[in-house]
């Protein structure tokens, strides 16, 4: 039974298909810092495992989280401390090493700060009706440090993200979807299975293509579009190259599904 002092990560593997639960719901999901050392593991082991192709985040209960347990993790944040260390995958792709496998997010009820950074830093993120996103940092004198500065305005455009980084203004999920924020909006309760239907999808394609396409978009956002274009040719020049290729191929001829192996 989940300690609901300290929290944890659950995990669960479903085929190709691995689960990221975010499991304190006594506290709606706060973090405490051995959960969020726990989630930089959970991350490490999904990037390490060449069986799995997508994993999904969620949280346990009705909240996704309520954000970072303060009375916890804030004396360390101020010592300095770090949660992530040089040999994991940070789950934020701030302050460490970053994935390179797709990550789905599935949000219902609150969806507080540090929760909000963390599903910008997923690929696709799929709210449930009742979803309250809250970027409140702004009125506890400090500011969002997980990346909604960078990531918000990149998915919402300037005014969207000022409009509610600047006021602490709750965001509903009709409003997440209409600035980007979110891909799509399911009744509540749905949200995980939606999600795990579009991890399916993901994972039924290609693995070498699917990370390429990731690798692609972010060269495109960290560098710029010319870095990312010269990268193109050359990239799909090894692609084309591998069993998927010649496997993708096949499947196209016989009129058939591709039966991808990663390789």
């Amino acid at each position: 039974m989940t300690d609901q002092k300290e929290g944890t990560i659950s995990r669960e593997t479903r085929g190709t298909i691995f689960l990221i639960g975010i499991d304190r719901p006594a506290k709606r999901n706060a973090f405490t810092w051995s959960m969020l050392n726990e989630l930089s593991t959970a991350y490490t082991e999904y990037e390490q495992d060449p069986n799995l192709r997508c994993a999904v985040v969620f949280g346990h209960g009705e909240h996704f989280t309520s954000g970072l347990d303060l009375a916890d993790v804030g004396p360390k944040i101020k010592e300095g401390q770090s949660f992530i260390s040089s040999d994991k995958i940070d789950p934020w792709a701030l302050y460490g090493k970053a994935r390179t496998k797709p990550m789905i997010c599935a949000i219902r009820g609150y969806c507080m700060t540090v929760g909000i950074e963390l599903s910008l830093a997923a690929d696709i993120i799929v709210a449930a009706s009742d979803t309250k996103f809250l970027q409140i940092e702004i009125k506890r004198g400090i500011y969002p440090f997980g990346g909604a500065t960078i990531r918000m305005v990149q998915a919402a455009g300037w005014g969207n993200a000022m409009r509610y980084l600047l006021t602490g203004d709750e965001i509903s999920a009709s409003e997440a979807y209409r600035i980007g924020l979110v891909q799509e909006v399911t009744a509540p309760g749905n949200e995980l299975d939606r999600a795990l239907e579009i991890a399916q999808t993901i994972a039924q394609q290609a693995p070498l293509g699917v990370q390429a396409t990731l690798a692609s978009a972010r060269i495109a956002i960290k560098k710029g579009v010319e870095a990312a274009a010269a990268d193109l040719v050359p990239r799909v020049m090894k692609l084309m190259n591998t069993q998927d290729a010649q496997e993708g191929l096949m499947a196209m001829l016989e009129k058939r599904p591709g039966r991808f192996t990663g390789k």
